[in-house]
């Protein structure tokens, strides 16, 4: 992983209040609230919400980690259409729990993370799950595909799966030995540094990287 936590540097953040950012947090922790429940019923029609309000919150939010010149030609995040076939109810195994790997960044300091285990995906690989050892915490899962930088693929530094400190969670079922995670690769999402440099965000190390295309989520 190439930094810490996802944030800004000292500049950028000032151009934003605090209020704008919790209520950045408020509303992704609502969406993600929202997508849950739709997708209980309705995979396909979840996604189509989630597109619908990352797309209103990008162009209009002003802690969008658009810029304002990027807002003017905004007209959408690029997204594949849903495909049912990249959701997956996974369980964490204990494959590498317990490592231990600290990150030396340029914003944060040293950022340590803790593996929790891994998730293995049917004919994709597997990808490690972390957890970040400070504030917050949380289950973390970044990852890196074979479309990272092609020519309309994704964004070639990775995406996100996972990151229940910013709400990006889409559920557990079942629960101790049995519980299974949903893991829906339709909506991986970009990091912010993606759209902006000012951005600094956690990437995807050795084990967060499949070798498989997963053409889903949001593209680049």
């Amino acid at each position: 992983m190439a930094h810490g936590q996802q944030g800004m540097d000292e500049e950028n953040l000032a151009e934003m209040s605090a209020v704008d950012i919790a209520d950045w947090r408020l509303r992704t922790f609502n969406l993600y609230d929202n997508v849950r429940r739709i997708a209980a019923d309705n995979p396909a029609e979840a996604h189509s919400y989630w597109r619908h309000q990352r797309d209103l919150m990008f162009a209009t939010h002003p802690a969008s980690a658009l810029t304002p010149a990027a807002k003017a030609q905004f007209s959408g995040l690029k997204t594949a259409d849903y495909d049912p076939i990249y959701r997956f109810h996974v369980p964490l195994t204990m494959e590498g729990a317990g490592r231990e790997m600290s990150v030396e960044t340029g914003t944060d300091g040293v950022v340590s993370f803790v593996r929790l285990g891994t998730f293995d995906l049917p004919e994709m690989g597997q990808l490690a799950v972390w957890k970040l050892k400070g504030y917050g915490g949380g289950i973390f899962v970044p990852f890196r595909d074979a479309t990272a930088g092609r020519p309309g693929g994704t964004y070639g530094a990775g995406r996100y799966l996972l990151d229940t400190i910013k709400g990006a969670f889409h559920g557990v079922q079942g629960s101790g030995p049995n519980a299974t995670f949903v893991l829906d690769f339709n909506f991986a999402y970009n990091p912010s540094c993606a759209y902006n440099d000012a951005w600094a965000c956690p990437l995807p190390g050795p084990s967060n990287r499949l070798a498989v295309e997963i053409p889903a989520g949001e593209l680049y």
